[in-house]
């Protein structure tokens, strides 16, 4: 927004409007920034909660004069700004931050920090409650206006999260590569061909951004632009969650099929395998990997992505893995018909992964694609599992937020068995 400098120049001498804010930053001392932080976070959250808008800092609201930053003191200011988004409102606020130079009066080039702000896909509460902006100043929403904007929101993620445009996202950010795969032979021209299967879309402004799914699947670096979407990897020694006693650890990132094969590699590097001589040696994995696959395939597939600040959770023990997927179970499914029902809540996402190919000697390149349809995913999981450990994998939600999967490990005879 204001990309062209003698666009921005033309708004800030017109002043303050339901697009533009104008903020003055000082310093007292060499590091303390005079300004009000809880009041930055106030305009920034009704922004947010708004429509797209603008924060300059570095000119004064009153007069209109570019006064500029200290160049030298940019990185405190440009700290103190991600701070406020970060910490100061809930949920935290995607912005991005630019450095220009702007003429003074005089001609002088002065530093100044642009931030942007696009509509969110939450309602943002700050300090001081919950805003919207209207003309030039923000004002607190009654009751009313809020129950309002939280339907409106809420009603968004409900219909098909997955195909919600990505503030401050363009078809630029997604990798060739990636989206190439989904492409086949298809005579369209990419912009269209991408807006067609829903990797892209039109925002409320007719600005194309990149969908929540097409961003996962095919973004080099979704987490950039959708914070948590990852999966935490943690192996214990033992069988108790305690940090005394890990072993590895990893944040596994990237798209949605690079997370799966990171989370196989996570998973085969920390597995123990023992082995049996009877009369040959017979090797018995702690886990099946079959069984593994299956489960984060529908963890990454069927998680609520709109739940701001969740991640999947995946922790190994000696005795067992625990894998959180954030988002209660889709529509009226219940934990007794997980076996016997298939529900999609992220359609997009389910039809990237079933045309995404699988990587050949990976466990799950028993069919073509790493996703299918039909439902067959979580009998797989049940009986793989009984089979090597005996025992039957439990899922238990959460709070009706989470949900939780516990697969036992093998146990293998004593006689025999040596460990690796």
């Amino acid at each position: 927004m204001f990309d062209l400098i003698l666009e921005l120049l033309a708004k800030i001498r017109l002043g303050e409007s339901s697009l533009l804010e104008l903020q003055s930053l000082r310093f007292r001392g060499d590091k303390k920034i005079d300004l009000n932080r809880e009041k930055i976070a106030d305009e920034i959250a009704a922004f947010a909660n708004t429509n797209d808008g603008v924060i300059i800092f570095g000119v004064d609201d009153s007069t209109r004069s570019i006064e500029g930053i200290p160049i030298e003191k940019l990185d405190i200011a440009e700290e103190f700004i991600r701070g406020i988004c970060h910490d100061a409102m809930d949920p935290p606020v995607f912005v991005r931050i630019f450095r220009l130079e702007l003429p003074d009066t005089l001609g002088n080039l002065k530093p100044v920090l642009k931030v942007e702000i696009p509509r969110s896909l939450f309602v943002h509460k700050s300090p001081g409650g919950y805003y919207r902006r209207i003309g030039s100043s923000k004002r607190e929403l009654n009751s009313e206006a809020l129950a309002r904007l939280f339907q409106q929101r809420s009603q968004t993620r409900l219909i098909r999260f997955d195909e919600q445009p990505v503030p401050g996202t363009s078809p630029d950010i997604l990798e060739e590569s990636l989206w190439k795969r989904f492409m086949g032979n298809s005579p369209d021209n990419p912009l269209v061909f991408l807006e067609k299967i829903g990797i892209i879309t039109r925002d409320e402004a007719g600005e194309l951004r990149a969908t929540v799914g097409g961003l996962l699947m095919c973004c080099p670096c979704p987490e950039k632009y959708l914070p948590n979407v990852l999966i935490e990897a943690v192996r214990y020694k033992g069988t108790a969650r305690d940090s005394n006693y890990q072993i590895d650890a990893a944040q596994l990132k990237g798209p949605l099929d690079r997370q799966i094969a990171l989370a196989l590699a996570f998973a085969v590097k920390n597995m123990q395998v023992a082995a049996r001589k009877e009369p040959g040696r017979i090797e018995i994995p702690q886990f099946s990997l079959r069984a593994f696959y299956e489960a984060v395939v529908n963890a990454v597939a069927h998680r609520d992505y709109s739940l701001h600040g969740s991640k999947i959770r995946l922790f190994m023990f000696d005795d067992r893995l625990e894998l959180y997927s954030p988002g209660a179970i889709p529509n009226t499914m219940t934990i007794e018909s997980l076996p016997l029902r298939q529900s999609t809540r992220n359609e997009l996402i389910t039809s990237m992964l079933a045309r995404c190919p699988n990587t050949p000697g990976e466990p799950g390149d028993h069919r073509q694609f790493i996703m299918e349809k039909r439902g067959e995913g979580v009998p797989v999981i049940i009986k793989e599992s009984l089979e090597l450990s005996g025992r039957e994998p439990q899922y238990r939600l959460i709070d009706e937020i989470e949900l939780l999967l516990t697969i036992f490990a093998a146990k293998a005879d004593n006689k025999n068995v040596t460990q690796s």
